[in-house]
């Protein structure tokens, strides 16, 4: 009889234990998705942020072009005004470069170790430029072509050659 019921009590304890672990466990599923949602959406939210701000920048003219009326002594005036608009070498190291050369992944040297980059610049700005666009690989380690993002126009791995450099002597 006592051990019929001690059974009893330890199946009432364990249902009461199984099922409160169950309410936990569904409850922390729901704080971390509500959590996760919050926080995706600032990210989101930031994100286009800095998006907007840097395509409201990068959507500038290039030129202009007058045509001068037919009434005048020139029957035809063109004048095209080629702005060449800056390429920030900040904002390319920080949104492509700054992944590996900040951590030293892969060998890559690090944004402000002078000793790191001492070798490197006495080689000479052109062959740096060439490393960057077309890739490298040597004893230090490896850096993939445009730093694997190969949207990168050659201007925009140039200016962040030349920003990483200018921190790095």
């Amino acid at each position: 009889m006592a051990s019929g019921m001690n059974d009893q009590k330890f199946i009432k304890s364990f249902t009461i234990f199984l099922v409160l672990g169950v309410v936990l466990t569904l409850f922390l599923i729901y704080l971390g998705n509500l959590n996760a949602g919050t926080i995706t959406d600032r990210v989101r939210g930031e994100r286009n942020a800095m998006a907007e701000a840097a395509n409201s920048n990068a959507l500038q003219p290039v030129g202009q072009i007058n045509v001068a009326s037919e009434g005048a002594e020139q029957a035809e005036t063109v004048q095209v005004a080629a702005a060449a608009t800056a390429i920030d070498g900040a904002g390319v190291y920080q949104s492509a470069c700054m992944a590996c050369h900040a951590a030293g992944v892969a060998g890559a040297p690090r944004v402000g170790d002078i000793a790191g980059w001492a070798d490197r610049i006495a080689q000479g700005g052109d062959t740096l430029y060439t490393n960057a666009i077309q890739g490298f690989q040597g004893e230090a380690g490896m850096m993939p072509a445009k730093g694997g993002n190969m949207a990168l126009s050659d201007g925009e791995v140039k200016a962040a050659v030349d920003h990483m450099v200018a921190l790095s002597q």
